[in-house]
């Protein structure tokens, strides 16, 4: 965790990017590269669609995820992907089970 799905990129395109990918989203993100992953999303287009990279992350402060746009559409564009859609969907650790249980308890009591 966190995971780049990057869709509508060639697969060789994608390996071969993943190492900066992964070095310059830690570096941002201040996360170990061992915990970025990197997938590849197969979709079938019902309609026209852009290429994308859906970045799911632990919501951290704007200017992180600023910085890590702009540093992953220079990436992308070096690598002859331009007008890349890049979005975050920010995950909440009350809701991030791991082996059934979150990674931290909310301070939500339930009322019956």
């Amino acid at each position: 965790m966190p995971f780049l799905r990057f869709k509508g990129i060639d697969k060789d395109k994608v390996k071969a990017m993943s190492p900066i990918v992964v070095e310059q989203f830690a570096r941002i993100a201040e996360v170990s590269e061992e915990k970025v992953k990197i997938e590849l999303l197969v979709v079938e287009q019902i309609t026209n669609s852009p290429s994308s990279l859906e970045i799911l992350m632990f919501e951290r402060e704007q200017e992180k995820h600023d910085a890590i746009a702009a540093t992953m559409n220079a990436i992308l564009e070096e690598h002859g992907y331009g007008q890349v859609h890049i979005f975050f969907v920010l995950l909440s650790p009350t809701l991030y089970y791991k082996e059934g249980v979150p990674l931290k308890r909310g301070h939500v009591e339930l009322v019956r």
